[in-house]
Order: structure tokens, then sequence, then C-alpha cells
């Protein structure tokens, strides 16, 4: 709708036309796009896989429907004589054990299969070491982008910060950006050596450099950064929407996000659609004449952007988040439910299907076998347990105390990655709702060490990962300050000494908890978090999911 910082009007894109002979003989970077003539262009778009390649228990998403959709949808916009351009907002990696335990394989030669043009890289793509992300780069048959991950030793960067694509003689340029946090919430064991500069700044600095060496047409910013309404990012870096107000109107046209997962529909300028369900339309962001979108996640859906180019101009014609196989409850006429598609249903593509087979196969007697039951859900959803104590997060945290014969017990509700449904528990539950592979560390500290530790970690924000569950201590958190701690039935004393659990990911510094490592008191035990979960549950099974609910340890004030 905006037009563009280099845009010609019509009569200078005449004259280029008609110069477009020597033009190009004089500057290869000159518009080789025929004057007053409408162009289409789609954009594609997904974000934040992990692990998805496969479909749920109830045949929803999965890559092998993906597939077919694209394939639709490219035919649809060839037919109407128009190209189509396939994104990714980053995070392939983690969230479920049959990717995980494979290093995200089939989901990177799926994304060959499907079609990806470029992905931004997310946090998530460093949950393992670098050279487990250099074998994937060499998977996969497009670009993993960032402009601002820089190698801290030589100062340079350590991934390509753009791609160039031409398309029906329009030069399109895509930027990839990631979120600064990751080196909060990245593992620090592996990104010691790696540093995440400002993505705005760095953004600023190469769509400069573009428009010196490349002058493109259309310039877009693949970013794992999160979109925050009206930039209210809370303890989060800044993201899409800080993004597009810092720079300069006309600088991008498009940011293609990720991170914060969620599908970025507005009621209005700065308000999400917060009534949005699948099938519903979606209103895409904009911001200082950018246009902000964001699919959800785990491929949900695939996110449409169709825009008309025309001498220099760039206008969004329609936007569209198409569900993929996704489904909703509905009651039968005898009372009882049943799940239905949203939309038609998708067929899944065979090729990609017999790909994806294997990989889904391997393991799986292993991952499905009953290691416990219990009475109840034990909560892990990420819209609950970043806000508030949890069974699931305190049981997961019991497991670790108990494993290290510790006091009490601090888990991160970032690594409480799901919920883990009533009745029979497998050990694929177990990998889902710990994917990370992280070691359970223990520290003996004074209690006065321990309040000043208490006093960083307890009192971080909720709705975040940083946000802490607690088990086998109390305590009162008010105004920024920690205070009534109490511990095996007594108040804290400042010169005894106690020992605490925490997941290797935050001894090392993740989530911003302070470091434990040049502790003389700390310990890493070795025993790897999941193993300790399933064995917690074997030794306890059957599992009561209410001798782990929260009753009043941690009040918040």
């Amino acid at each position: 709708m905006k037009q563009r910082l280099f845009a010609k009007t019509a009569l200078s894109a005449a004259l280029l036309a008609v110069l477009s002979g020597c033009a190009s003989q004089a500057d290869s970077n000159a518009p080789t796009w025929d004057a007053d003539k409408a162009y289409k262009i789609t954009i594609l778009h997904t974000n934040d896989n992990h692990g998805r390649f496969w479909e749920n228990k109830y045949g929803e998403y999965g890559m092998a429907a993906r597939k077919t959709l694209l394939d639709q949808i490219r035919t649809e916009v060839k037919a109407e004589g128009g190209t189509t351009l396939l994104l990714s907002g980053g995070d392939i990696n983690t969230g479920v054990p049959e990717s995980d335990l494979q290093d995200a394989e089939p989901d990177f030669k799926g994304m060959n299969m499907l079609g990806y043009d470029a992905m931004a890289l997310g946090n998530h793509e460093f949950d393992n070491p670098l050279d487990v992300l250099r074998k994937q780069e060499g998977w996969a048959d497009f670009p993993f982008l960032s402009a601002n991950i820089y190698d801290k030793k030589t100062g340079e960067r350590l991934f390509q910060p753009y791609q160039i694509f031409e398309q029906q003689g329009i030069k399109i340029a895509v930027i990839g950006l990631t979120t600064e946090d990751t080196a909060k919430i990245g593992n620090p064991e592996y990104i010691g050596g790696v540093e995440f500069r400002d993505p705005k700044a760095e953004a600023k600095k190469v769509i400069a450099e573009l428009r010196e060496t490349e002058n493109p047409d259309v310039i877009i910013a693949a970013t794992h950064m999160g979109h925050y309404a009206n930039g209210n990012r809370g303890v989060n870096a800044p993201g899409d929407v800080a993004l597009a107000r810092y720079l300069q109107e006309g600088d991008l046209d498009m940011i293609v996000g990720g991170h914060s997962q969620e599908p970025v529909c507005m009621e209005g300028p700065n308000m999400y659609n917060k009534n949005f369900k699948p099938g519903d339309a979606c209103k895409p962001d904009s911001q200082n004449g950018t246009w902000i979108v964001q699919a959800h996640e785990w491929g949900k859906y695939v996110g449409r952007a169709d825009f008309e180019f025309q001498n220099g101009e760039l206008r969004m014609v329609s936007y569209d988040l198409v569900p993929v196989n996704l489904k909703k409850k509905v009651k039968l006429a005898d009372g009882s439910k049943k799940r239905v598609f949203i939309q038609d249903e998708i067929v899944k593509n065979e090729e990609v299907l017999d790909f994806l087979t294997p990989y889904q196969e391997k393991g799986q007697d292993q991952l499905n076998v009953k290691i416990a039951e219990s009475n109840g859900k034990l909560e892990g959803d990420r819209g609950v347990v970043r806000f508030k104590q949890t069974n699931l997060g305190r049981l997961i945290a019991a497991s670790h105390m108990q494993r290290a014969k510790a006091d009490f017990a601090v888990m991160n509700s970032g690594g409480v990655r799901d919920s883990i449904a009533a009745g029979d528990i497998t050990y694929k539950d177990v990998l889902t709702v710990q994917p990370f592979g992280n070691i359970v560390t223990y520290t003996d500290m004074s209690g006065a060490e321990v309040l000043d530790y208490l006093n960083v970690v307890a009192t971080k924000p909720i709705d975040s990962g940083a946000y802490a569950q607690f088990y086998g201590i109390s305590m009162t958190v008010a105004n920024g300050q920690v205070n009534n701690v109490v511990l095996n039935g007594k108040k804290l004393d400042p010169k005894a000494t106690y020992r605490f659990t925490v997941p290797s990911f935050n001894a090392a510094g993740g989530d911003g908890y302070p470091k434990l490592a040049d502790h003389p008191g700390y310990v890493n035990t070795g025993f790897v978090d999941a193993e300790v979960l399933k064995e917690f549950l074997e030794t306890n099974s059957p599992v009561d999911v209410n001798a782990y609910a929260p009753k009043g340890e941690i009040i918040y004030k």
C-alpha cells in the first residue's frame, strides 16, 4: 500500500523501460520489470515447526498435507501469471522425540520436498552443538539466514545475512534476523563463542548495503524475534514491531516472523483479534509501512500473502492463514463429541508421506512403551505453566530434588514443553515434556546465598520461560523481594547450608539466572532430565497428580 523510498513514478519507470538496453549495460542492478505492468507475487510462510513433521494423533497438520496445500496454491498463482516464495520464521528444532532423536533430519529434508526458499535461524537451532546445526545446513537445499549472528573471535558473521531472489524481473531481498534473547535462552554450553547482535541495527546496516550493491525492488525480513502488540515485549528482546518502527518507513516491505508462536491477526491498530479461530479472516499487522505476519506454530497454518507489484510499488491484495487439517469439536445428536475438519480435508502428498514414514516409525516401539499412569492431567500448557505453579512443574522439580538428595528444587517453566494427559504415560510423553536433554545440577549454598539467588530467580516475571516452578520450599514474593522463606519446616537460616537443584541450562546462566558453574558447591550430576523424570514416574506410579498440586507455598503479592 506504500511507495518504497527508491520506487519510481510511472513516468520515470516508463523512461527506464525505454532506456533499459543502455541501463542494463551501465548498471546491472537496474530494474528489468516493465512499466505499468501489474505483477503478482505471493509470499507463503510458516514458523516454529518444532519437530512436527508428522501429523498429531487427531490427524492435524503434518508436512505431507502441507505439501499438498502448498502445491495447490502454487498452481493457482502460476495460472494467474504470478510467482511464489516460501519462507520459514525458524525454530525447526526441538519439540517432538521422533525429530529430536534424529537431529530434525526428517524436518529439514522434508522442507526440501516442500520447496522452502529460505529460513531465519531461530533460537532453538542452538539447542544442539554447532556441528549439528552445520550438519542440518548440509541437509537443507535452502539458506539459513541471520544477519546478526557473529563469531566472537573473528568478528565475522556465522551465517548468510540475506538471499536475493529474482522473479519476473523483480529483485526480492530476504534478510534473516534472530532474537538477541538467544544468548539468554539458548544453551550456554553451545553458544559461548557466538555473539547475537542487535537485529534492528544489523537490519539497518544490511538494507543500506543492499541498496548500494543490489538495488532490490522488494525487501523482506524473515525473522525469529517475536510479535508483541504495540511493541509491549515485557522482559523479551525487541520483536518485529520494534524492528519496523526502528527503520525508516519504506525500508521493509514485509516481516515474516516467528518465536512468539501465535497467529498475528489484528482487530485494530496495535490490538490482537483475541477471538480469532482457525478458518477466520486474518488481518496482518502493519507498522510504519511494513506488513508483519506470523503463522502460529507447528505447521498448523500456511500463511498466504498475495501482493501486486507495479511501477516499483508493492501492494497487498489479500492475506490468509490457511489451516492445515485443523479440527474442532462438535456435539452430536446423542450428546457425544466428535472432532471434525474446520475446512475440507487436505489429502497427504504420497511422496512426502512415504519419505517421512521411516523416520516416524524409527524408535516408536521404544517411545510408546507405557512407563506409568496417573489419575489426572499433569499441567504443562505454555499458557498456564508460565503464569503460575503447576503440578507438572512441581513434579519435575521434585524428581530432580529426589535424585540429588536436595532440600529444594528450581525448575524454569520454559523447560516444561507440554502437558501429560490423564491415564497411561509413555516414554514419548516424557521426551515431549523434557526435550532439551538438560542435566540435573545441584549447588550447596549458605542460607544467605540462597536468599540472594531467590531474589533473582523467584522474581522473574510471569509469561516468560524464566518464571520458576519450585518444590520443597515456601516463600512470599512482594515488591521484587523474597521473604518468609521456609525450608524443611524451618525459617531459612543465613548460616546454614542448603542444597538445591536447577537444570544445567539455567545453571549456565540461561534465562538470565545466576551462573553457578564457578560456585564451589556446584555439581553437575550427569543425569539427563528426561531420564530422571522417567524413573521418577515409574517409581511413583500410579501418580497422584494432586500430591504435586500447589498449596499456597509460593505467594506472590
